[in-house]
């Protein structure tokens, strides 16, 4: 292999992340009871954008989630979901708003992970290399191994917690149900002790 095609290879490798960098994100925020929280991305027409969400905490683990366009045009809504994923491609120059809703709640916070990742779109001719082509679908594949580990430790911490939230409900039962035991067994030695007792007669 020639220096000068590991030179191109290499300049084309710090191109594309230069390029896709900015379209990948991933957050972890709280959504307060009764709020909401929206992001916006800038996109080109053609450019191509992805949102993956996922609840990890608080109330029935669902959220209220929207995607519209820059005239506010609805592309997405999701009512009480746990999880989610939308990918448009944009259809106008401008700004493109995602929202997460906590309205339906008034008193529960929900914890919310999401990412959000995209193509800025080349016009894909004949004078792009096939070793370019290879490196974009090396970065989407390696975009959405990122998206899947994040999720799997989303559902581990689901998990866990409710084990924990068991394993605490099982501990508090098996004490009450030794308190009810010797409380009856108590109220049952004094009973027979009351019973066999012989009452003098003054």
């Amino acid at each position: 292999m020639s220096t000068r095609y590991t030179r191109t290879v290499l300049l084309l490798c710090l191109s594309l992340l230069v390029v896709v960098s900015p379209l990948v994100t991933a957050h972890m925020i709280e959504v307060p009871a009764g709020k909401k929280e929206c992001f916006f991305e800038d996109l080109h027409v053609n450019d191509k954008m992805t949102v993956t969400y996922q609840v990890g905490g608080g109330g029935h683990l669902d959220i209220d989630f929207w995607l519209q366009d820059p005239d506010h045009n609805a592309l997405a809504n999701h009512e009480r979901h746990s999880t989610g994923t939308i990918s448009i491609t944009a259809r106008k120059d401008g700004r493109y708003q995602y929202c997460f809703s906590n309205l339906m709640s008034t008193v529960v916070d929900k914890l919310v992970s999401f990412n959000v990742h995209g193509v800025i779109y080349v016009d894909d001719d004949d004078t792009v290399a096939p070793i370019e082509r290879e490196i974009r679908q090396l970065a989407n594949g390696l975009t959405a191994v990122k998206d899947e580990q994040e999720y799997i430790v989303i559902r581990e911490r689901r998990h866990r917690n409710t084990a924990e939230s068991t394993n605490s409900r099982v501990k508090w039962w098996s004490i009450f149900q030794a308190f009810v035991l010797f409380s009856v067994v108590a109220w049952q030695v004094y009973y027979l002790k009351s019973f066999f007792e012989v009452k003098r007669a003054f």
